[in-house]
């Protein structure tokens, strides 16, 4: 995904146009269009490196799509349609051509959504449901995430707890304060430090009004799953019902528990854990004796 503060490479163009439809031709002749407007087919199949026998066909295909015109005659020269106006069109008219499917495949048959789980391969797709499930919650959102994969929500989750809708989180970080939201939110630090074991920096699990959960990694490759199956759901608050309970044990019986299982539980998590992950636990661990 393209943001409003980068400046997208070629390629980057060339993939978000192929995203919504345009072929590998069609792309890169738009992309040419944009950067020498006013131009001839031979031009613009050297600068695209399309070849000439395809350029032609490649550009009526444009112009059928309304991204391209003809301005003269004789020679036949093209310019791009602004793309603003363009893509505006395309947005709307998609937007109109989803609802009208939406529609009509719905009377054909009822899916059984609630008995689903929905896959997500990537990281937009797992920040856009992270997003739909918290403006859609009305009673409660319980998170077990890290600081900094929550952040991009803050304000989503603000606005939450000021419809009234209740926000616990269980915190991989160090600043409870950073994600205080309000009276109708709570902030654990998770098991009383906040200490991310293993791949914890990477993961989030939510959950809203015993209805919907999401797990997923929001790493480089991004992946997740949702549902509102059930059982599922219910295995979903229940680990989080129990990482309240594990918080509000270590702020009462932390000092004991730190002196027989070690910091951040490592004497048991070196049993359980992944190697690599248990052994990735230990070295932060130093750090921060290191660090103190």
């Amino acid at each position: 995904m393209i943001t409003n503060d980068s400046v997208p490479s070629r390629e980057q163009l060339l993939r978000e146009l192929q995203g919504i439809g345009f072929s590998d031709y069609e792309a890169k002749a738009y992309v040419a269009l944009i950067l020498s407007p006013n131009s001839t087919a031979y031009e613009i199949s050297k600068a695209a490196t399309i070849p000439k026998a395809n350029c032609y066909t490649v550009l009526e295909n444009l112009r059928k799509k309304g991204a391209v015109q003809a301005v003269s005659e004789n020679p036949v020269k093209y310019v791009a349609v602004d793309p603003q106006k363009y893509f505006n069109q395309v947005a709307v008219s998609t937007q109109l051509r989803c609802e009208k499917l939406q529609d009509s495949l719905s009377r054909i048959a009822v899916l059984p959504q609630e008995e689903l789980v929905w896959s997500l391969n990537d990281k937009n797709s797992v920040q856009i449901q992270i997003g739909k499930i918290i403006d859609s919650a009305t009673d409660h959102l319980w998170i077990k995430a890290s600081d900094t994969t929550l952040t991009p929500h803050k304000e989503a989750l603000r606005e939450a707890v000021s419809r009234g809708v209740n926000v616990l989180i269980v915190l991989f970080g160090k600043s409870i304060e950073e994600f205080d939201l309000g009276k109708n939110s709570k902030v654990y630090l998770h098991e009383g430090n906040g200490i991310p074991v293993g791949i914890a920096h990477t993961l989030i699990t939510i959950t809203r009004d015993f209805q919907e959960m999401l797990v997923a990694e929001v790493g480089v490759n991004s992946y997740g799953s949702y549902t509102k199956n059930r059982p599922i759901v219910n295995m979903a608050d229940s680990l989080i019902r129990h990482e309240i309970y594990f918080a509000e044990i270590f702020k009462e019986l932390g000092e004991e528990i730190d002196e027989k299982f070690g910091r951040a539980l490592f004497k048991l998590r070196q049993k359980y854990l992944p190697k690599p992950q248990a052994k990735a636990l230990e070295k932060l661990l130093q750090t921060e004796e290191l660090k103190a």
